[in-house]
């Protein structure tokens, strides 16, 4: 790998890093802001969280510190290229040398370790001394589109690229695993931003599945901003008893809403269909 970046240089390879971020990014933010705030908008009104949308002005916000966040991640991108070169990481090229059991083994614990390390740099990044300088910018979104996904002060930008070059100096991984990691934390991340909440009424009421976070639970630390610090899973908010105490009461109270009426009958049909 590094013997084909040698070849085609470090600021192409950094290039073509930033632009498949951007394809990812717009790739999985577009296609939930235009199904879901655009196509299906009037259908799915009454799962709006905060039963209203953001203005245009705080999407404009989200783009603008979304790209370069964007630009901080491909950077960390060479960062492990280098880090590689010099030996220091536990990457391995061949499948084989440890397995596909080990494989799907680090996929699950890079997640894990993911969200301790996000949890845990997030609530710094709440503190006094901090939050204006790092994390201020995120919170402008205190209502999130898809695009918030990436929307980051440089400084936090800087932090949240730094799980995989920290990772990979104790854990042995592959590319593949690399790859499968970001597509599964991209998706959860647009999720948490999405506004709307898409998780079925019974979700929470279930021991195991309640466990993982839902879209209510990101927006609600957005609208509030000192609860609901973990990423992926519910465990950390628990242990730390950072939940919000109405998280689940808000999350049944979003999932039971029922459809608007319209004076339209098709459109009413439609709305019951698509519930």
């Amino acid at each position: 790998m590094n013997e084909i970046v040698e070849q085609m240089g470090y600021t192409t390879y950094y290039f073509l890093t930033l632009g498949m971020l951007w394809f990812r990014y717009i790739l999985m933010a577009g296609i939930a802001y235009l199904f879901i705030w655009i196509i299906y908008k009037e259908r799915l009104k009454h799962k709006i969280i905060q039963k209203k949308l953001p203005e245009k002005d705080k999407i404009s916000h989200e783009l603008k510190y979304s790209a370069i966040s964007l630009a901080i991640f491909a950077a960390s991108g060479i960062l492990v290229l280098l880090m590689k070169k010099a030996g220091w990481t536990l990457i391995y090229d061949h499948l084989d040398e440890y397995g596909v059991p080990y494989l799907i083994f680090s996929i699950i614990a890079l997640i894990f370790l993911h969200d301790t390390y996000f949890y845990w740099t997030h609530r710094m990044m709440h503190h006094p001394l901090l939050f204006k300088s790092m994390h201020l910018v995120h919170h402008k979104s205190t209502n999130p589109s898809p695009w918030a996904a990436f929307s980051f002060h440089p400084y936090e930008a800087v932090i949240e690229a730094g799980i995989v070059p920290l990772v990979i100096l104790f854990l042995p991984i592959h590319t593949t695993a690399l790859i499968v990691f970001f597509f599964y934390s991209n998706f959860l991340n647009v999720l948490g931003h999405l506004s709307y909440e898409l998780f079925p009424k019974g979700f929470i009421e279930n021991r195991i599945l309640r466990l993982h976070n839902s879209t209510t639970h990101h927006n609600m630390h957005h609208k509030y901003f000192n609860c609901n610090y973990s990423l992926y899973f519910n465990i950390w908010d628990r242990i730390m008893g950072t939940n919000h105490e109405k998280y689940f009461d808000t999350f049944r109270e979003v999932t039971h809403r029922e459809p608007e009426i319209s004076e339209n009958p098709e459109l009413n049909n439609a709305k019951i269909q698509n519930a």
